[in-house]
């Protein structure tokens, strides 16, 4: 453990239990918990939530990519967060990943590639639709999720991340696809010195394997994976969001390539919000965002 990622732990944990307090699963949700879907037995760990008005039929899925500046986190500081959205009609799938610096990059993105192949192997069980996968991040979860979804649609980012890496296990299910993402408050620009503060440096000498190389944070700038094939993108943020400049960066990223994006700027200079916002069952305006970003997905849905 480094100093650096343990006072984020503190201090991230500090406050998402504050955020969180008093708050119960709702009535209208049916949870399934700890359920495994890797080798590690702390990590590999995933709830699903369903609206239980559903009963039955296949619905369409939200899997949650959650932030936590890539040190930080698992699927128990997501929960009501996962839960909100499966009251909104979705089947959810929230999990935890294997975090640095603990488990270098890409550990992360093999998670990931687990989860889904997991979805696929259970989907009857759960009553997946896997015609019809979503999937949310915010801050450093928005930035993995934007390096997965380049790894499912850029042949060219897939060959470079297996060259670098041949050992990981990044096999997908055949065919599949993700609809539409939501990259919410997200960090994307990591490969130019100029753009990193201290902070992040220390956060990308912990993540990566070889501390922070030229070569490794080209590798993980999430910009540069975009073509006309990534996902349809809801892109959102605020002004009291410390990454709110980034947001603008991937918006003209999809934007170069042709990709459908929504692009949406919550609060104002009198109510500024905050950083993941939308994670706060207790703010009206998590709310909205939830709605605007579960309708953005109901426009992807097929059939």
């Amino acid at each position: 453990m480094s100093q650096f990622s343990d006072m984020i732990r503190k201090a991230f944990g500090e406050g998402d239990a504050k955020r969180d307090a008093g708050l119960m699963t709702p009535a209208g949700v049916k949870r399934f918990d700890n359920i495994s879907y890797g080798a590690h037995p702390t990590w590999n760990l995933l709830d699903v939530y369903r609206p239980r008005k559903a009963k039955e039929p296949p619905l369409p899925v939200i899997a949650i990519v959650h932030g936590g500046a890539w040190v930080y986190g698992d699927k128990e500081v997501y929960q009501y967060y996962g839960m909100s959205l499966a009251e909104r009609g979705f089947a959810v799938v929230n999990f935890s990943y294997r975090l640095a610096p603990e488990f270098k990059y890409p550990s992360a993105i093999e998670d990931i590639c687990a989860v889904f192949r997991w979805i696929f192997a259970n989907a009857d069980t759960y009553h997946f639709d896997t015609d019809n996968l979503f999937a949310v991040g915010d801050s450093a979860g928005a930035h993995l999720l934007t390096i997965f979804s380049g790894l499912i649609t850029n042949p060219e980012y897939k060959k470079a991340l297996k060259a670098e890496y041949p050992k990981a296990k990044l096999t997908l299910p055949k065919g599949m696809h993700l609809n539409a993402v939501a990259l919410n408050c997200g960090k994307y620009d990591l490969g130019n010195d100029k753009d990193l503060d201290e902070n992040s440096k220390h956060l990308l000498k912990d993540l990566l394997p070889k501390g922070g190389t030229k070569a490794e944070r080209a590798l993980v700038n999430a910009v540069t994976v975009v073509t006309e094939k990534f996902p349809p993108s809801f892109v959102m943020t605020c002004p009291g969001d410390t990454m709110r400049l980034q947001a603008k960066v991937i918006a003209s990223a999809l934007n170069d390539s042709s990709v459908s994006f929504a692009y949406r700027f919550y609060g104002s200079k009198k109510n500024p919000l905050y950083h993941v916002f939308h994670c706060n069952m207790k703010q009206p305006e998590a709310a909205k965002c939830n709605d605007d970003e579960c309708a953005f997905f109901r426009e992807w849905i097929k059939g």
